[in-house]
């Protein structure tokens, strides 16, 4: 029995805060009655079938599932979806991906590799087992990335190009009788054609250059093309200064997918500018992929073509064959005058212009490559993909192209964690979904370098709950490993891991991880943020306008990031594509009425060009009618001299400026110089963020509307990487809009699926205001809706929960405490004695310890809770341990008890007297089990879940033996601390 008293905080509240995380399950229970009306149910299930408390396979979190190539048994992959079902995952993304396996010919590429028979058998029965169990398998594109195919070689048109540029100095006066220069980077194994796009002179100006290009005087361009037969030129350069002789050279880049080989013969990797390019993958997908039964199943269970982010490496520059032709015929002008600036020298640019001139051109070179990749690659894949029953979800960067366009015509955009920076490069891809209409935003989760069986689950909704503030709704977990593969050690396959001979990348979830008991809970805690996260349509305060749609930048947007976000405002990006789009009108002063709603459009300058001042005439245009129509929008910066942002067309820069002036005139547009005037013109507009704060704050949210049903996601996280000093925990007050005058606030549990009504809150008008406390990474939903007519109050001195049609009061230290009701009169409240929190310390420790050998088991008794790295029969353990300890409850009638867990390593469960409660929150372990304790002895038992580290520091130290040891198990202090209830008397 334990029974040490340990200190508490203020009169009323713990030192943690525990009634505030712990006491939803008791509260909703007692409630249930009050939520009478059925709009409130109807309302926390609307999101998805199957309500928020059990939401469906639809929402639930997705794996990437890694085979090694086609080497697998179909049976076992039955079981792998089967595993994934009964942990509560929605499916996996069937990629070919074997990094930890240096030498692939033992996966027999001829046999068994990419696209192979074998393959293809795999694939059956994942599809088949999927429809069987409700789940959802995704198919990757080609294998590993980019998109590859093995049906052509590095010299075909099909296969991804190259533009690489050779050179010589010539000195004014002297005179070239040679050949034409050779590229400066040769090409790649495999690679033997070339063609010689063009010759030019150019000569050298210091006055254009820059500290890494040297400058070149525009004026002198040469066009010596004709001049070069049979590979060699004769030229004379004017006297005067140095010359430079240019050649460019059209080639394969000889780019294989990544960590192959995956087939034979080999993949290469595909033109994706080219309708050529995009054929190849169709064409193999039509007759070697798709066999009648994959057709039949595939439109049976429903499915996704994936492709991976667009990683075409070369050392030279991004090329296509028609590009000069397309680029004429997009942009107006002939490309190659420009070329010499646009050269690529392991990937960086050599030479430069005036520097206006030099950004124009460049500006125009990546928005025809964009177009490209927007119009031949994406756009035809997914009128392919559902011509096979299939949706098509990508990773839309890698290039300096527009990823706002693209995520507004894949089926499915995706980010990712470990390379997107900050919260706008989701931010980003959320503005391309949202204004066409399209429902998910996904993500590439938990990639962490280095991470392979030391990943935690803590960590993992440490990284992705800001996410979700900025639009992610669909959570793709990195990865779950098919279980073997030859060579493979204990605990079997594994992608990443080992990674050039060292710890890889995280991680391979599944069966062979101890976490994995647990994972049911934590599946459950992801599928419900998403749900809440796929109601009804996304209400964003503003939309700033990207001259170019990059993403993957870290690059936010100036006064909004810093300021804007912490006071409540919620931004996304838009491009000059998406003002195209039908959704791009306004209505009652919105932007996009029937989708995001975006109250004010914000234009600043570009971001990835110096700020400068510049705006496509054609956007111009289209944001003068849409301020005419009622728009608010607001300018930054010095708009007075604007310029289109590619090379001008004559007349073009003076009719931008007239629209812009135009447009400055009216009521509704603001215009202002600097950051610090932001605030200020939104005021002047009238404008204020759906949800707003009252001071500048770490709080994050996101904001769905579903008729008339709010849902406002909460996290106090992180809004930048720049973020000092670390967040800490809030406590303030939130006014939400409502849709609803007569909507009332609830709050949504993520980990035990309960809707609770909020007792204590403030209505006026079209606002509710709730008062928000949440720990580091916590995160939370707020609902507003109609349901049973409850009492309420504006504030209290105790926490406040509703039970039926009463209110009660809830403490941890005998008192009498004031509650002011919804109609003004103030109330007071006594509790009596309220049994001292303790502390327990006496645990039995039971361990199943998981070994290449099996599992072992060890059985100890703890005088006090210490990691396992400190208990030396436990010091290379992993596993799962069970603590039970016994304590007396002698707590009378309106008394209970919040269990405050402390620190835990990585996952638990807790049972009282053999009961499971509710699920626990792996940030912050604590949970209320006053309703399962009863008078005299108690059974606490609290089981916890490792990683596989420790275990294999010492299993395998040639690869994981430099990693820590992490601090596994019950680390506590563990508190049992008691609470007091009374009714508050209302009448």
């Amino acid at each position: 029995m334990n029974d040490d008293r340990s200190e508490e905080g203020p009169r009323g509240l713990t030192r943690r805060r525990v009634l505030q995380i712990g006491t939803a399950a008791a509260v909703v229970a007692a409630a249930a009655p009050a939520l009478g009306g059925e709009a409130v149910a109807e309302a926390a299930a609307r999101p998805g079938a199957g309500g928020f408390a059990r939401p469906g396979a639809a929402v639930r979190p997705r794996f990437r599932w890694w085979w090694p190539d086609g080497l697998v048994d179909p049976a076992e992959i039955r079981r792998e979806i089967d595993q994934m079902a009964e942990a509560g995952f929605g499916g996996g993304e069937i990629s070919a991906v074997h990094h930890s396996i240096r030498d692939a010919s033992v996966l027999d590429p001829a046999g068994h590799g990419w696209g192979t028979a074998a393959w293809v058998a795999g694939v059956e029965a994942a599809l088949d087992q999927a429809a069987r169990r409700g789940l959802t398998v995704d198919l990757t594109i080609g294998p590993a990335w980019p998109a590859a195919v093995p049906t052509i070689a590095p010299d075909d048109d099909a296969a991804v190009q190259e533009l690489a540029y050779g050179t010589v100095t010539v000195a004014g006066g002297a005179t070239h009788d040679g050949p034409v220069p050779e590229p400066v980077v040769a090409a790649a194994d495999g690679v033997t054609k070339r063609d010689l796009v063009a010759v030019h002179a150019v000569k050298v100006d210091a006055a254009n250059a820059t500290r890494k290009e040297t400058g070149l005087d525009f004026a002198s361009f040469t066009d010596l093309t004709a001049q070069a037969k049979d590979g060699r030129i004769t030229w004379t350069a004017p006297a005067g200064g140095d010359w430079l002789l240019l050649s460019y050279w059209r080639r394969g880049s000889g780019q294989q997918p990544e960590g192959g080989p995956h087939s034979s013969p080999e993949s290469y990797v595909v033109d994706h500018f080219s309708k050529a390019g995009t054929r190849a993958v169709t064409a193999f997908w039509e007759a070697r992929l798709l066999t009648p039964r994959v057709r039949k199943l595939i439109r049976k269970a429903g499915a996704t073509l994936f492709e991976d982010s667009i990683e075409l490496e070369t050392d030279a520059l991004n090329w296509t064959p028609d590009l000069p032709a397309e680029f004429k015929r997009r942009r107006g002008y002939d490309l190659t005058p420009y070329l010499p600036v646009l050269v690529l020298n392991n990937e960086n640019t050599v030479y430069s212009y005036e520097a206006d001139r030099t950004a124009q051109a460049r500006h125009d070179f990546w928005l025809t490559v964009s177009d490209l990749l927007n119009e031949y690659h994406f756009e035809a894949l997914r009128t392919w993909a559902h011509s096979v029953g299939l949706e098509l979800r990508a990773q839309p960067y890698g290039l300096q192209t527009d990823a706002i366009r693209s995520a507004a015509i894949l089926d499915v955009p995706e980010g990712e964690s470990l390379g997107f920076h900050n919260l706008d490069d989701y931010r980003a891809l959320a503005g391309g979904r949202d204004m066409a209409g399209r429902e998910l935003l996904s993500c590439e989760a938990g990639a962490y370098q280095g991470g392979a069986y030391n990943t935690t689950w803590d960590k993992l909704l440490r990284t992705m709950g800001g996410a979700y503030a900025a639009g992610l709704n669909q959570t793709v977990f990195h990865g779950f490993s098919y279980a073997t593969a030859p060579g493979a050690a204990w605990p079997g396959f594994a992608a990443f891991t080992p990674y050039n001979g060292g710890i890889g990348f995280a991680e391979a979830w599944g069966p062979r991880q101890p976490t994995w008991r647990h994972v049911p809970d934590i599946a459950a805690y992801f599928a419900r943020i998403h749900q809440t996260l796929r109601a009804g349509k996304s209400r964003i305060d503003v939309a700033v306008f990207r001259q170019k749609g990059y993403t993957k930048t870290g690059i936010g947007v100036g006064w909004f990031t810093k300021y804007g976000v912490p006071l409540g405002w919620t931004h996304q990006m838009i491009s000059a594509p998406l003002l195209d789009l039908p959704s791009a009108k306004v209505r009652d002063g919105r932007l996009a009425p029937d989708g995001p709603a975006y109250q004010v459009l914000f234009v600043e300058g570009d971001r990835f060009n110096g700020n400068a001042c510049t705006l496509p005439l054609d956007s111009a245009r289209t944001m003068l009618k849409l301020a005419k129509a009622g728009l608010p929008l607001v300018f930054l910066g010095d708009w007075s001299a604007a310029t289109v942002p590619g090379i001008a067309k004559d007349g073009e820069n003076d009719a931008l400026r007239a629209v812009i002036k135009e447009m400055f005139a009216l009521p509704r547009v603001k215009n202002v110089a600097a950051e610090t005037d932001v605030q200020g013109a939104l005021d002047a507009l009238g404008l204020r963020p759906e949800a707003r704060y009252a001071q500048s704050s770490t709080l994050l949210n996101a904001h769905r509307r579903d008729g008339g049903v709010d849902y406002f996601y909460l996290c106090n996280g992180k809004h930048a990487e720049t973020v000092k000093p670390p967040v800490a925990a809030i406590d303030h007050e939130v006014a939400f809009v409502r849709a609803d005058r007569k909507a009332v606030p609830y709050r949504l549990d993520l980990w035990t699926g309960e809707t609770e009504p909020i007792a204590v809150y403030k209505a006026d008008g079209d606002t509710v205001t709730v008062r928000i406390a949440l720990q580091p990474s916590e995160a939370t939903v707020i609902m507003l809706a109609r349901g049973g007519h409850h009492p309420s109050a504006t504030a209290s001195q105790a926490e406040v929960r509703v039970d039926g049609q009463r209110l009660v009061a809830r403490v941890t230290a005998a008192g009498t405490y004031a509650t002011t009701l919804a109609g003004g009169r103030t109330v007071t409240t006594a509790i009596g004695a309220v049994p001292a929190a303790r502390t327990l310390t006496t645990w039995r420790l039971r361990v199943e310890d998981m070994t290449p050998d099996g599992t072992k088991r060890h059985d100890l008794t703890l005088d006090a809770l210490k990691a396992w790295p400190d208990i030396p029969e436990l010091a290379d353990v992993s596993g799962i341990g069970t603590y039970t300890t016994t304590v007396t409850w002698d707590g009378g009638a309106g008394t209970g008890a919040v269990l405050d867990l402390g620190e835990v390593f990585d996952t638990c469960r807790v049972s009282v007297n053999g009961r499971r409660v509710p699920p626990v929150s792996v940030l912050y372990p604590s949970v209320d089990i006053g309703p399962y304790l009863r008078r005299g002895t108690n059974t606490i038992e609290v089981e916890v879940a490792t990683t596989l580290n420790n275990r294999l520091r010492v299993s395998d130290p040639g690869v994981y033996g430099g990693a820590p040891r992490q601090a596994y198990g019950l680390i506590g202090p563990v508190r049992l601390v008691p609470y007091g209830e009374a009714v508050i008397r209302t009448r």
